[in-house]
């Protein structure tokens, strides 16, 4: 993903509301799922780290792109922003130039 690609990703997360919650468990198997069907159903997805979790989420960003083959878009604050393109057919894919 390029530097341009990118910027557009992040422009479009300031409009996608929160839609998975990191809790004070940590990374686990139930949200890995929860991240991956949020991704193959609106590709591009903003997920908060509360502040019970000991971790950062700057330090979560990698190891959830990994476990859920997304793209790592950006990681401010509490916030997280994945993007994977869906495989699913009757959504609004994200066209990246």
């Amino acid at each position: 993903m390029n530097s341009k690609q990118r910027k557009k990703l992040i422009s479009l997360a300031m409009n996608v509301a929160t839609t998975v919650q990191i809790g004070k468990n940590g990374i686990t198997e139930s949200v890995i799922g929860e991240i991956d069907r949020a991704l193959e159903d609106h590709e591009l997805v903003k997920i908060g780290v509360l502040r019970s979790v000991l971790q950062s989420a700057k330090s979560l960003i990698a190891e959830l792109a990994e476990k859920t083959n997304a793209e790592p878009v950006q990681a401010i604050g509490n916030k997280i922003v994945l993007y994977r393109l869906s495989q699913k057919d009757g959504i609004k894919h994200i066209i990246l130039d």
